[in-house]
């Protein structure tokens, strides 16, 4: 049974009208990523869909999907994505995401940019005016580096903090780094606090995924919209 009708709801419109047997398919990662593997497992199960290979974005969503019968490869594997699916934290009205408060944003970036298409999956409280209004950036940080990481981004008008987990220590990525929760007042101009923070030496992934989204599902409790993306350039 779905944890979230809306969520469940969202995967289902868009696994309906985007996945196709024999794709390559990148695999997020997050509640409503899960959404998306056990649609795609139930149409694999009664043939709806078949010969789908996944890459998966974490070591979870490695483990779900093996759990649900998709079949998995990796980058070395398969070059190139037909599609990639995963849920998002935030989406504006120009279809610009911050991601990552699951923790693997950096693979989800890798494995979204290597797809032909990306899409977003989200219930309607995701949408905002503006990026930041509800959730932090999340920054990707190697352990080395953490206090000159912080140091820099409070230069540039953030305000981070390390990501703890339950028992108090701090989170750590499948690649073994930390996150640095990153809030501001002023996120007016998104494509150049992208940059700015991507600069930063020590800084290996961060949440804002800027022109690589090109639509959303996101379903409401009158049905699933479908927000289509302005043609853009990729950007990180």
């Amino acid at each position: 049974m779905s944890r979230d009708p809306l969520k469940h709801a969202a995967a289902v419109a868009a696994v309906d009208a985007e996945v196709r047997p024999g794709m390559r398919l990148g695999l997020g990662t997050g509640s409503t990523a899960d959404e998306v593997l056990i649609a795609l497992g139930e149409r694999l199960a009664d043939d709806r869909l078949h010969d789908l290979v996944g890459v998966a974005t974490s070591e979870a969503t490695a483990a779900r999907a093996a759990q649900l019968g998709i079949a998995l490869a990796s980058l070395d594997d398969v070059h190139r994505l037909d599609l990639a699916v995963d849920g998002a934290d935030e989406i504006d009205p120009e279809l610009r995401l911050i991601k990552g408060l699951g923790g693997a944003h950096l693979r989800e970036k890798v494995v979204a940019c290597a797809a032909d298409r990306m899409v977003g999956v989200a219930d309607a409280c995701k949408l905002v005016g503006r990026l930041g209004e509800r959730a932090p950036l999340p920054v990707e940080v190697i352990a080395f580096a953490r206090g000159a990481c912080e140091r820099h981004l409070e230069d540039l008008g953030w305000r981070p903090a390390v990501r703890l987990r339950h028992d108090g220590r701090a989170f750590r990525t499948d690649e073994g780094n930390l996150i640095l929760d990153c809030h501001r007042d002023e996120w007016s101009d998104p494509e150049r606090l992208a940059a700015d923070v991507g600069a930063v030496p020590g800084v290996v992934a961060h949440g804002f995924f800027i022109g690589i989204a090109r639509a959303a599902f996101v379903a409401t409790p009158s049905g699933v919209r479908v927000l289509e993306a302005p043609a853009a350039a990729p950007s990180r």
